[in-house]
C-alpha cells in the first residue's frame, strides 16, 4: 500500500484494491540496453507536434528553507517566504485555527476530493493525453477523482456550478501546457498542514512542462482575491512511474472521528 500521507491517514480510512499491474513492462518507452527505462530521453511528443504528458506521474519533494512544513501536500506554499503568500486578515484567521485544532474539520477527512492543485502533491495520477482533452486519473482519497482538461478552444463556462475540480481549458504556449482552472467551491483547502483556505474566486493557473522523459514540472499559480492580497506561487516537480499503474483506491469515512476533537 502507497503512503499517501501520514495526515491523510491521521483523518481518513482507505481501502486500496490490488488492481494494478507491477513490473509489467510498459509498451514503446526508451530503456537502456540493460532494459532499465531511460529517464533522460527525450520528452515524447504527439502525432501533432505537440509535447506527449501522458504517463503516470508522482511528485518528488525537496527541502526548503522556509515553513513550519516540509512538503508542498502539508505546505503548498513551502517554497515561498511568508510575505510571498500574503493572507487577507480572516483567511490567516482561518489557516490558524485549522492548524491549532490539528485540521480536524479538513474535508479530505470526508472523503472529499482534495481540489485544485493539492490533488496533484498527494499520490500518484495518470495523465491521458488524446488531441483536443487531456484526461487525468488520480490515486487519491476521493472515490474515482478525475479531471478534464479541455484543449480545443473552448472557453472556460462564464457561470460555473461550483465543484471541487473546478472547469479546467488548456491552451498551448510552445512546449508548456497552460492550463486555466475556475468553478470552485469554498469548501476545498489548498494544502494540508497550512490549511490554506479558498473561496469560490479561485483561479489556479498551472503550467505543464516535461522536461525530458522522466520529469516534468508542474508551476502553479494561486489566484484568489478573496483570501490573498495578491497571486503566488509554487512549482511542482513530478516523475514518470513506469512499468506499473494506479491502484484503485476507495474512502469511507472514520467511524471514530466524531471523537476527534484536536489537542
Amino acid at each position: 500500500m502507497r503512503l499517501v500521507s501520514a495526515a491523510c491517514v491521521l483523518l481518513a480510512a482507505f481501502a486500496p484494491l490490488s488492481a494494478q499491474w507491477l513490473h509489467y513492462a510498459t509498451p514503446g518507452i526508451p530503456r537502456t540496453p540493460d532494459g532499465k527505462v531511460n529517464l533522460a530521453a527525450a520528452a515524447p511528443k504527439t502525432s501533432d507536434g505537440k509535447p506527449d504528458l501522458s504517463g503516470i506521474w508522482e511528485i518528488s519533494e525537496e527541502q526548503s528553507a522556509f515553513g513550519a512544513f516540509r512538503s508542498h501536500f502539508m505546505d503548498l506554499a513551502v517554497d515561498l517566504k511568508p510575505q510571498e503568500a500574503p493572507f487577507q486578515p480572516w483567511a490567516k484567521q482561518l489557516s490558524e485555527q485549522r492548524q491549532a485544532t490539528l485540521h480536524k474539520d479538513d474535508p479530505l477527512a470526508q472523503c472529499m476530493p482534495p481540489g485544485v492543485p493539492r490533488i496533484d502533491t498527494i499520490a500518484p495520477f495518470k495523465i491521458v493525453q488524446t488531441g483536443p482533452l487531456l484526461v487525468v486519473l488520480y490515486e487519491t482519497t476521493a472515490n474515482s477523482a478525475f479531471r478534464q482538461i479541455f484543449t480545443d478552444g473552448r472557453p472556460l463556462p462564464k457561470d460555473p456550478q461550483p465543484t471541487w475540480l473546478g472547469y479546467s481549458v488548456g491552451t498551448w504556449e510552445a512546449n508548456v501546457l497552460k492550463v486555466d482552472t475556475i468553478g470552485f467551491n469554498d469548501r476545498g483547502w489548498i494544502d494540508t498542514g497550512m490549511g490554506h483556505p479558498q473561496t469560490e474566486a479561485l483561479h489556479v493557473i498551472e503550467r505543464f512542462r516535461r522536461t525530458d522523459f522522466g520529469h516534468m514540472e508542474i508551476a502553479i499559480t494561486i489566484d484568489d482575491p478573496k483570501a490573498y492580497t495578491k497571486p503566488w506561487a509554487a512549482n511542482l516537480k513530478v516523475h514518470l512511474m513506469p512499468d506499473t499503474d494506479l491502484l484503485e483506491m476507495t474512502c469511507e469515512n472514520s467511524r471514530s472521528l466524531e471523537h476527534m476533537v484536536g489537542k
